[in-house]
């Protein structure tokens, strides 16, 4: 089983939305056996509370499911515990290989990095940007090329 962990700043906006809809495509293609994934922020401002209201109402409006999303900063097991750590900016990656602990085992990975056409570009946060549309969209887009990098290891 692969153990995914999406990663942004605060985990209301980016990582949780990326979190929800991959759960939503493991499900849909019945891929659950085969990964587990999770959601943890850099910093731990948001600690304990539900996604930003944006990030719910547009997941709800693409009838994603969000039940049980709770923001949560990012730990040293989590280093050892997930295989993949994937950052949605260069920020997040950059902040992800200063937390990471001696030894690590999980590898560090920019959310872009595996789209055929977009590998070094940001998510960039809406809760600065206010687009959580257009967040949504390039997520969605990133979780597809994410499953099928994954399907091929």
């Amino acid at each position: 089983m692969q153990k995914i962990l999406f990663v942004c700043l605060g985990n209301i906006c980016r990582s949780p939305m990326a979190e929800a809809i991959f759960r939503q495509k493991i499900k849909q293609l019945q891929l659950q056996s085969r990964f587990q994934v999770d959601s943890a922020g850099t910093s731990d401002w948001e600690k304990g509370n539900p996604p930003h209201p944006q990030t719910l109402q547009t997941l709800a409006r693409h009838q994603v499911p969000s039940s049980g999303l709770v923001s949560r900063p990012v730990t040293a097991s989590d280093f050892h515990n997930f295989d993949w750590l994937i950052g949605m900016d260069h920020q997040n990656v950059a902040d992800l290989m200063a937390l990471a602990p001696t030894r690590s085992t999980a590898k560090v990975r920019l959310f872009m990095s595996v789209s055929a056409t977009d590998s070094n570009q940001d998510v960039p946060d809406p809760w600065y940007t206010h687009k959580f549309e257009a967040a949504y969209q390039q997520i969605h887009k990133g979780v597809d090329d994410w499953l099928t990098y994954l399907q091929t290891l």
